[in-house]
């Protein structure tokens, strides 16, 4: 029972595998009910999840999603992150997995509405005209003839439906935030991944291991950002092998100058839907924003195999915005997906 699970993380205790996937499973099958959801997740967030429990909930969380198996050459890449970072950035792996995309890497983006920011993936995608409306199989299809598709997680997950609302109620980071990215429907070998605390960094590259990845990075920007940061340091724990190795980089790792917080803050939605857009179509052809993409993109690259070192990367998701290759992912995927190009054509003729 879900209550002897609250009992015992009150108490700090922490779960065994077992009991965190039955307490997952009473969740996901309606059988918790809203207040026991919220005293679990806010328990959770309190003692501090354990690699054991993050993995026995990820484990569930796949086992209840629908899946995707897209048929591609080559690696198949994840960006989605936890979200809940201090500094409130724009939409950064979003605009990465088109400039990635762009330069030749399979792509599927699982995302979602904002839960703890003001514009998720979703959100900035619905903006562009995306339906979110489309066949969970259509993203499968995304990946395989435009090499990105967009993995919205209430149609991959509909247990989530019973969780969802808590989420939304208690408005505070959860474990779920964690899940989210650990969850694809598209079981991605290999991903890029921001997480919201650096005490997190090693533990979830030690959940991917578990979960059989066979490629990941996983960064927390130290100065409070959950991807690579270009202010500061970032603490990286590379999964490589099956082995996880931590280190730390700064942003002259990457060949890009250092940026002030308020050079990557985020706003409305409607400004960072501008944001975007002038990145990935390559209006904003350099800049702070610029490199917070393409640092984020070289990890990427480095975790495919697509690029050796972090400064390579760099340069090969430049020239795929410069190119326009990336932008044309973006507009191709609106149109796969049957949604209106008008507002990317709005901004064409604002920007252009």
């Amino acid at each position: 029972m879900i209550r002897d699970s609250i009992r015992r993380v009150i108490e700090r205790k922490n779960l065994t595998a077992e009991e965190a996937a039955r307490a997952m499973n009473e969740i996901m099958a309606g059988e918790a009910t809203p207040p026991q959801i919220a005293s679990f997740l806010t328990a959770l967030r309190m003692k501090g999840e354990t690699v054991a429990e993050i993995t026995a909930f990820a484990r569930i969380m796949r086992e209840r999603s629908l899946h995707i198996n897209p048929r591609i050459k080559g690696t198949l890449l994840d960006t989605a992150g936890t979200g809940g970072d201090r500094i409130k950035t724009f939409n950064i792996s979003t605009c990465a997995a088109f400039v990635l995309a762009g330069a030749g890497v399979p792509v599927a983006k699982h995302g979602n509405r904002a839960v703890t920011s003001a514009c998720g993936s979703a959100d900035l995608l619905e903006s562009f005209g995306l339906s979110l409306d489309s066949e969970p199989s259509r993203a499968e299809e995304a990946v395989e003839k435009i090499g990105i598709g967009f993995l919205y997680a209430p149609a991959f997950h509909p247990a989530m439906k019973y969780a969802a609302p808590v989420r939304r109620e208690i408005g505070v980071r959860t474990v779920f935030n964690i899940l989210g990215p650990l969850s694809s429907p598209a079981h991605v070998s290999y991903q890029i991944l921001g997480v919201y605390d650096p005490a997190l960094v090693k533990p979830v590259a030690d959940v991917l291991s578990n979960l059989r990845s066979e490629g990941a990075m996983v960064f927390h920007g130290l100065d409070g950002l959950d991807e690579i940061s270009t202010i500061g340091a970032t603490k990286i724990s590379q999964l490589r092998n099956g082995a996880v190795d931590t280190f730390e980089t700064k942003p002259e790792d990457f060949g890009v100058r250092r940026a002030e917080p308020r050079d990557v803050e985020g706003s409305s939605l409607e400004k960072n839907v501008e944001t975007a857009f002038k990145i990935i179509s390559g209006v904003h052809k350099d800049g702070p924003k610029v490199d917070a993409v393409l640092v984020n993109v070289s990890a990427g690259l480095v975790v495919s195999g697509d690029a050796e070192h972090f400064a390579t990367g760099v340069e090969i998701g430049r020239e795929s915005i410069e190119s326009g290759r990336a932008y044309k992912k973006l507009k191709d995927l609106v149109r796969f997906h049957k949604g209106s190009t008008s507002k990317l054509e709005e901004l064409e003729k604002r920007f252009a």
